[in-house]
């Protein structure tokens, strides 16, 4: 089955998942949108005790369960301590390099519901003043929050109601360029969770219906290693779909689909992974098969919880994957193409 995605849809639902602040764990905000969609599309919707959405297609056949997973939770930090000259510590939530994130506009997410805006910086920022600046180790020790708020101590950064243990997010700045890029943050996993909804979209708007019954777990703790170690009784197959990373040793490009055979987790289902090579070939889409050593999925996380299961993984080409990241609108369509061969034919 060879579905038209809706391109504009899809790039719509994108845009307001990116433009919404969800770091792992802090993600009721992100779950409204999700909430939204699903009954626009009048998609059964539940969420799961961390609150991960749960999203349900009735099949032509019940006796089997795909899932198909992507995480809509993000990198981000935390509020690790208060300085004493008015800057916020930090600890990091998710991996990534702490250059990468230098130089960075975040907002600070207070628990009485107030946001304050500020830039997370090196703590010797400038050339002009500190003549180790070039140099100076990005590390967590080294980094922190300059608040645009008019503070000069810990008392004043009290006052406001910031405090250990709230939530840092990074602005996405996302973008879709007329060459048809898509560049942002956190694409890693929200250009997965915007072809999941296209694949909804078209089911209903084609009336197409898959051959076996689908969940689709929309998770929110992937980043820090637990988004789908529960899964649903009753799943037979799940299919990860998650970023596929650009670089060494590597084939994809920001237009392809990744098939993953096997990530620092071991290997995916052989008899799954080699029949969505089969399909991306079908239907004619750029597709790379590729092994990602540094690289696990929710997949991964429901296998090692000892699911039993089958699993796959694929997702669209990004590049500089947890730094400022890019993909290509095609590979996001792409995915979802694939997805739909999957479960739709025969």
């Amino acid at each position: 089955m060879n579905i038209q995605p809706n391109e504009s849809y899809i790039l719509d639902i994108l845009k307001k998942l990116l433009d919404t602040p969800s770091p792992s764990g802090f993600t009721r905000d992100v779950m409204k949108i999700i909430l939204s969609e699903a009954e626009s599309l009048s998609i059964p919707f539940s969420q799961n005790e961390k609150g991960g959405a749960l999203l349900t297609l009735k099949g032509k056949d019940s006796s089997r369960c795909i899932a198909i997973s992507a995480h809509v939770d993000t990198l981000g930090a935390m509020v690790r301590a208060i300085n004493s000259n008015g800057t916020l510590a930090i600890t990091s939530v998710g991996g990534f390099m702490m250059n990468s994130i230098e130089n960075e506009y975040c907002i600070i997410h207070t628990r009485s519901g107030k946001n304050y805006t500020g830039t997370i910086l090196s703590s010797h920022p400038s050339v002009h003043v500190y003549s180790d600046a070039r140099e100076y180790k990005r590390d967590e020790k080294n980094m922190e929050i300059r608040i645009d708020e008019l503070v000069e101590n810990k008392e004043d950064v009290q006052k406001l109601g910031i405090s250990v243990g709230d939530y840092i997010s990074f602005d996405a700045r996302a973008v879709v360029t007329p060459s048809g890029y898509v560049k942002s943050r956190h694409l890693d996993d929200k250009a997965s969770v915007a072809a999941l909804f296209g694949l909804l979209e078209s089911s209903r708007r084609e009336g197409w219906t898959p051959r076996h019954d689908l969940v689709l777990l929309i998770s929110n703790y992937e980043e820090v290693g637990h988004g789908a170690a529960w899964i649903p009784d009753g799943v037979h197959e799940m299919i990860a779909v998650d970023m596929g990373a650009i670089g060494d040793n590597l084939s994809c490009k920001e237009t392809d689909v990744s098939i993953c055979a096997k990530d620092s987790s071991g290997p995916y289902d052989y008899d799954m992974t080699g029949r969505l090579i089969e399909l991306a070939k079908e239907i004619n889409i750029p597709y790379v098969v590729d092994i990602y050593p540094h690289y696990g999925s929710d997949a991964s996380a429901a296998l090692q919880a000892g699911h039993n299961i089958r699993a796959a993984l694929i997702g669209p080409g990004v590049h500089a994957s947890h730094a400022m990241e890019r993909t290509h609108k095609q590979a996001i369509f792409n995915t979802t193409k694939l997805l739909a061969a999957y479960v739709a034919g025969e």
